[in-house]
Parts: structure tokens; C-alpha cells; sequence
């Protein structure tokens, strides 16, 4: 009897020693380094600015060392391959591929169709780019759009059987359809890179690799009338790349994956710029001066676009501020966005001088209110909604100090412009309703 509570107290320790160590840990190696898309964790004060002490100081106590304790990213890479081996994801944001891919769920609306665009907001996507490319035109420059496709778009071969692909056209498709009757610049990046056999995508991660960078960015540079064979090479030797999907599952293991930088490009940048910094400015032997909005997907495609152009400017601003084209003397405005964003394009309009319209405004019914928000200089930025359904192809104006401006489009007949001036006094919106142009007055807010 004796020997058996003997046996159980030496369990009972080492249970109760193994438990320690996470947090014994993180007293004395400190917090746990933060794991990808993650801030690290910071230590609670426990009295505020004033003095005064911190109400939540154990609550954010909790969270600091749920967030840091030792050897956390080593535990959850070990549950991670634990769950694998049974096909499933630790990661709600991957999805476990065959043959080791990794997919982002943020694909999966776009894969299986669960989530289509309305025609409303392919329009309005549409509609808001072909205005963004009126406005660079009349500033002299050429304007391109493209769309980095979805991973899962291309190489859904890698994708599990448990997630159906849709049939017909994606959102991507019918956004290239309604360019075209916009008569808005872009490429086919989908067609491009379904014709080559080689895999251009990483497996580990949800971009593409600097092969599939540079495809990108010959199309880029074809579209816009120049040269560019920067896919043919030449490429340096192959070097080791964490995915940032593998950075999430296991942020404590060595991706073997690897990807063959370009060689012999010929650029210089400012100091202390990353690859995902928001603004990246070049300067090159090439001609011409680039602005482009990029996101994610231009870490790798920059490069190349950096070596062709004289100076170039690589923005990852959520909403495009093409005032910028005018400063910098851009002869080209370039705009990639990744598929399963093409949302953002309606959520996110860009600030830009609204274009004036001739329109002959029918009588008054009704108020709406406007907002006021802060704009680009010398512009004021106003921002309201309609409050009955316009016609799915309906553009929107704004009529101020007796001028007609159209207006960029927001979801649920929400608009934006910017205006010329301070703003204050009358407003009227109008847009078409059943085939006819209705009209608003409107008042504004600040």
C-alpha cells in the first residue's frame, strides 16, 4: 500500500512539474516569440499614465502569459502534426491539401461559390475602376489593372475532396467581363498562368513564388506596351522559404520549402524597407515612373516592376490615394489585388477628384445626409447612401455650386466623392431607379 501512494505522489509531482514549465519558462527565457500574423506578447502595467491602477491588470495578466508562456509554439507544432496525421487543421485560416499543399480559408467562399458578388457590386467594382482609370488618363497616365488569382483557382488538384468546386464563372471572371464593357485596362493573369505546366504557386504558403512573380510581371509590362523577360531569367541559387501558412500551423518547425530569387536586377531602395513595408520607393536605370497599389502579392512582384521603371512607388494603402499619380509624375498607375479581395474594391474606393458630368437634374423628392470627412487637399469628402434600391447599372452623382460629379460606388447604395473646395451649402444625389433618374436633396454633417 505503501509503495502504490509512493508511486501515485511521484505521478502527481511530475504532472504538477510539467505544468510549471510553461510558465517557470516564460520567468526565466522570457515570452514565447510571436508566431506569423501575430504581435508579440507585451507585459501588463500595473498602473495606467495617470498613476492609477489597472483595473484590467489580471485579466491582461491571463492574456500575456496565454500569449507568451514557454515553449508554446513547440506545443502547438506538436497538436498540429498530431491533428494532421487524422487530415485535419489546427488553423481555422488552413485548409490541409494533398501531398502537403496548404490552402488559406479565406479562399474557400471563391472555391466552392458560397459567396458570390452581387451584380450590383460587380458593377460598382467595375464602375469605381473605370473612374480611377478616367482620372490617370487625364493626368497623361496609362492605368492597368490585374487580379492575383486564388491559389485554389489554379491548382485546385491539391485541394481535399471534402470542399466541391463550383461550376461557371467566379467573381473574377465576371469582374473581367464587366471591364471590358467599362473599357478598364487589365490581364488575365488566369489564363497566363493556367497555361503553364509548372507549378508557380508555393506549397506551403498562398502566394505565388518569384517565378510566378516574374510570369506576372512580364504580363505587367506587355500590357503597358514595354519589355520584360524577367520569367526567362536569370534566377540565383535556391534559398530556403518559410510559407506563411506553414507559419501558422507549425510556428516552431523548419519549412524545407525553397524559391530561386531573380538575379541581376538593378534597383535601389530606401533604407530599412521590407517587402511588406506600406510604401517602398525605387529608382532604377529603366524609363518611366510606376505608382502602383499592390497587396501581399507584390512582395515578390515589385522587384521586378522596380528594375523596369526609372521610379516607382509601391503602395499597399488600403484605399488607393491616386492624388499621389499628379506628385510623383507617374506615366503609369498599376493596381493588383488578390481575388478573394475583389470586395475591397467597393468597400475601399480611392480618393480622387470626382470627374464632372453633364446632367440635366429632375425635380427635388425628399432629403438625404451627407457626410463630411477629411480628403486630399484642396478637396472635401463627402459620403452618404441612397435609402431605395438603384437600378444594378446606375451610376450616382452628386450635384454641388452647380456642377454634376459621379460619384465613386459604396455597398448597399452607399457613395463617396471628392469635391472641389472647403464643402457646406446645397447638395443634391441622383441615380436611376426603374430606368429613371431620380433626385435628392441633401444636407451635411461633419
Amino acid at each position: 500500500m505503501m509503495k502504490k501512494s509512493l508511486t501515485a505522489m511521484i505521478f502527481l509531482l511530475l504532472a504538477l512539474a510539467l505544468c510549471l514549465v510553461p510558465s517557470v519558462g516564460m520567468l526565466v527565457h522570457g515570452p514565447a516569440e510571436a508566431r506569423a500574423n501575430e504581435s508579440a506578447a507585451r507585459a501588463p502595467e500595473l498602473t495606467g499614465r495617470d498613476g492609477a491602477l489597472n483595473a484590467d491588470y489580471l485579466s491582461e495578466l491571463a492574456d500575456y502569459a496565454g500569449e507568451g508562456f514557454y515553449l508554446r509554439g513547440e506545443l502547438i507544432t506538436l497538436y498540429a502534426r498530431a491533428l494532421a496525421l487524422f487530415g485535419r487543421s489546427a488553423e481555422d485560416g488552413v485548409v490541409l491539401g494533398t501531398g502537403g499543399w496548404l490552402y488559406y480559408a479565406d479562399e474557400l467562399p471563391d472555391y466552392s461559390g458560397t459567396e458570390p458578388m452581387t451584380e450590383r457590386e460587380i458593377f460598382s467594382a467595375a464602375r469605381n475602376l473605370s473612374l480611377m482609370r478616367e482620372y490617370c488618363e487625364g493626368l497623361g497616365a496609362q492605368f492597368l489593372f490585374f487580379i492575383a488569382p486564388n491559389k485554389s483557382s489554379l491548382y485546385p488538384q491539391h485541394m481535399p475532396g471534402s470542399y466541391p468546386r463550383a461550376e461557371g464563372a467566379g467573381n473574377a471572371q465576371r469582374l473581367h467581363a464587366a471591364l471590358a464593357e467599362e473599357g478598364v485596362p487589365f490581364i488575365d493573369l488566369f489564363a497566363l498562368f493556367g497555361a503553364e505546366a509548372e507549378e508557380l504557386y508555393f506549397a506551403h504558403d498562398s502566394h505565388w513564388n518569384s517565378r510566378g512573380a516574374a510570369l506576372a510581371a512580364d504580363a505587367v509590362l506587355a500590357a503597358l506596351g514595354r519589355e520584360g523577360a524577367y520569367f526567362s531569367g536569370p534566377f540565383g541559387a535556391a534559398e530556403a522559404h518559410s510559407g506563411d501558412l506553414f507559419e501558422m500551423l507549425y510556428p516552431a518547425a523548419a519549412d524545407g520549402e525553397t524559391n530561386a530569387p531573380p538575379a541581376g536586377l538593378e534597383f535601389i531602395q530606401g533604407k530599412n524597407i521590407r517587402p511588406d513595408s506600406i510604401t517602398i520607393d525605387t529608382e532604377s536605370g529603366g524609363e518611366g515612373a510606376l505608382l502602383m497599389f499592390r497587396d501581399s502579392f507584390g512582395e515578390l512582384l515589385y522587384p521586378y516592376l522596380a528594375d523596369a521603371f526609372g521610379s516607382a512607388r509601391f503602395s499597399r494603402q488600403a484605399a488607393y490615394d491616386l492624388t499621389l499619380a499628379a506628385g510623383l509624375g507617374a506615366d503609369t498607375v498599376a493596381v493588383e489585388i488578390v481575388e478573394r479581395n475583389l470586395r475591397w474594391l467597393v468597400e475601399q474606393p480611392a480618393s480622387y477628384p470626382a470627374p464632372e458630368r453633364e446632367l440635366s437634374l429632375p425635380a427635388a423628392e425628399g432629403e438625404l445626409p451627407l457626410a463630411l470627412e477629411d480628403a486630399p487637399e484642396g478637396l472635401h469628402r463627402v459620403t452618404g447612401a441612397l435609402e431605395t434600391a438603384p437600378d444594378t447599372d446606375s451610376p450616382v452623382y452628386i450635384a454641388h455650386g452647380g456642377r454634376a460629379y459621379e460619384a465613386a460606388l459604396l455597398p448597399g447604395g452607399g457613395f463617396m466623392a471628392c469635391l472641389p473646395g472647403e464643402g457646406g451649402g446645397d447638395y443634391a444625389v441622383a441615380w436611376y431607379e426603374g430606368g429613371e433618374l431620380r433626385c435628392a436633396g441633401a444636407s451635411v454633417y461633419k
